[in-house]
């Protein structure tokens, strides 16, 4: 039995100016009552199905993209969201299923929806990254996305990629759009059964986990950008969340809700953590209970029990969780890593909470408080996961690299003051009016190319490496800056084959090419290295970007073509070359 409370959120006005900000205020302020508000999904949206031999189909959703006023942490916000909830609707199929969702757009400036860590092999176009490859659906119109899972399988998401614009007149590429709203839950299932010795579990759970911005995404991104910084801050700084949620509830200094699990004792559920946040990594833990580890971002790992685990913006794992303790309400602890926020933020709540009920009748009590949760485990000897050294499930043999590519990225201040990001020395911006697939395409048919191999930098801002034949590619990112950046590359699941905290050199680098663990989103740490590993066997155009949201903004984004003569021939439906037009 799992406690379904599906409500929505109360807009008070008198929240309304507190949370925006400038001459819109007073606007939004005298129209609050004139907007429908967000729903809280039921807790059966983060309850999945046992699909288990359900022969290869079609599964059709239909989304509609709407602004609306919500409260995840009890302050009343504008938020963008996706059928009237939030978190949105959870995805769920198996391996080789296709997908087939019909995308409305009812708010007033173009949207996306970019599908993460979803291959989309020979449908690069559906890939769902404004002026990459698409160019977004404009404001009353519709897009259809249509595509097969293939071989993949594992915990992931959807979201949006656009900037939303208050005064509704600019579209912009810069990956804060879902900050306001528009994220959900992605769940394939394997076809195949699980690997010898991998722990089985009775169901599975989605567990989503954000931060939330009480002012709207374009304000706190005009401020990041500017030469005055965020307010509380200084040029270059990050905004710093208000708060958090969890499946799409939070709390604020007495407002708010907590989100509940009622569970049965003496089962196992498998728990798919999904990070959809803008900025700080945040942990995951729940008192009194280890958890084990067994998915990264689609990889099953060998099991790996922990006492907590640390997500970055846009990675996932699946833990698993015994119900068998005595009976009662127990803290599900999401905190965010403080020490990435550069400047403190009145108010600022970092520790969100839900809570897992089992072996009680009492659905309304709160856990009692810890002083030291760290003290709960004690006698156990368990450490949080290091996420570096986890090795997969099933051993995975890596091909020899054939070729080395070393880019290096860091933050610059501008003559104004404002700070960009820069990959080997562009700072990207997104085409107007059109994306570069279908810009590559174009110079197909003139006889020409699109880039040159290896690197090069077109237009001024696009930063391209090109391989028109199957290489297997080592990629050296060098972080020159002072924080951790969580990278995430479209179209692959790259193995890390090696990471360092120091400056790179080949006599410092040992690279692990034995098991090492393929994901999609990775975590560069502060002023050192990663290696990412993969093969070039996937026709399109393919982003590379920081997953901070602020960080794409500031041009933290460089792309991989790869196999162009064959990415020359997809078919791009034409209703999305007729978009360019009109986006």
């Amino acid at each position: 039995m799992y406690l379904t409370t599906s409500f929505s959120y109360v807009v008070r006005a008198a929240f309304v100016s507190v949370v925006l900000g400038r001459t819109v205020r007073s606007v939004i302020a005298a129209h609050a009552y004139d907007f429908p508000t967000v729903r809280v999904p039921s807790a059966d949206n983060f309850v999945l199905n046992d699909l288990t031999g359900q022969p290869p189909q079609t599964r059709y959703y239909e989304f509609v993209v709407e602004q609306l006023w919500g409260a995840p942490d009890g302050v009343v916000k504008p938020m963008l969201v996706v059928n009237g909830m939030f978190p949105g609707p959870t995805i769920e199929a198996n391996q080789h299923d296709r997908l087939v969702v019909k995308v409305i757009n009812r708010i007033a400036n173009a949207t996306t929806i970019h599908w993460h860590g979803i291959p989309q092999n020979g449908t690069a176009y559906y890939d769902g990254t404004a002026g990459v490859t698409e160019c977004g659906i404009p404001p009353g119109e519709s897009l259809t996305y249509n595509f097969t899972f293939g071989a993949f399988s594992g915990s992931t998401w959807w979201q949006s990629v656009l900037r939303h614009s208050l005064d509704f007149q600019e579209l912009i590429t810069d990956d804060t759009q879902y900050t306001d709203g528009i994220t959900g839950a992605l769940i394939v299932h394997p076809t195949a059964p699980n690997p010898p010795g991998l722990p089985t579990w009775d169901e599975e759970l989605v567990v989503q986990l954000t931060d939330v911005y009480h002012t709207f995404s374009t304000v706190l991104n005009e401020q990041y950008l500017s030469p005055q910084g965020p307010v509380g801050g200084e040029a270059g700084d990050e905004p710093v969340p208000d708060s958090g949620a969890l499946n799409g509830l939070g709390q604020y200094h007495g407002l708010g809700s907590y989100f509940n699990f009622n569970l049965k004792p003496n089962k196992s559920y498998r728990l798919r953590l999904i990070h959809t946040g803008s900025l700080a990594d945040i942990r995951f833990s729940v008192d009194h209970h280890p958890l084990t580890v067994i998915e990264a971002d689609g990889t099953l790992t060998a099991p790996t029990v922990v006492s907590g685990v640390t997500l970055a913006v846009a990675q996932r794992y699946s833990v698993l969780l015994t119900t068998n303790q005595m009976g009662g309400a127990y803290w599900m602890r999401t905190l965010q890593q403080v020490d990435m926020f550069t400047y403190t933020l009145p108010g600022q709540n970092p520790d969100v909470r839900g809570i897992i009920r089992y072996g009680t009748n009492d659905e309304t009590s709160v856990p009692p408080a810890m002083h030291d949760p760290g003290a709960q485990l004690h006698g156990k000897n368990l450490t949080d996961l290091d996420s570096y050294t986890l090795p997969p499930a099933v051993l995975t043999e890596v091909p020899d690299n054939t070729k080395f590519y070393r880019v290096s990225f860091e933050f610059d201040n501008l003559p104004s003051g404002a700070s960009l990001a820069y990959m080997n020395g562009t700072s990207w911006t997104p085409p107007n009016g059109t994306n570069n697939l279908l810009e590559l395409q174009k110079a197909y048919k003139a006889g020409g190319a699109f880039a040159p191999e290896g690197s090069s930098v077109e237009f001024g801002n696009q930063f391209f490496v090109t391989e028109d034949a199957t290489e297997v590619v080592d990629l050296l990112l060098e972080n020159n800056d002072d924080g951790d950046h969580p990278f995430h590359l479209h179209g692959y699941r790259p193995w890390i084959v090696g990471v360092g905290s120091s400056t790179y050199t080949p006599a410092n680098a040992t690279l692990n090419t034995v098991n090492p663990l393929a994901r999609d989103t990775v975590e560069i740490p502060a002023n050192g290295w990663v290696v990412l590993r993969f093969v070039t066997d996937n026709p399109g155009v393919w982003t590379l970007h920081c997953h901070i949201a602020w960080h794409m903004s500031a041009g933290l984004l460089m792309q991989f073509v790869t196999l162009p003569s064959i990415a020359a021939r997809l078919d791009i439906p034409q209703e999305m070359v007729r978009m360019c037009g009109a986006a």
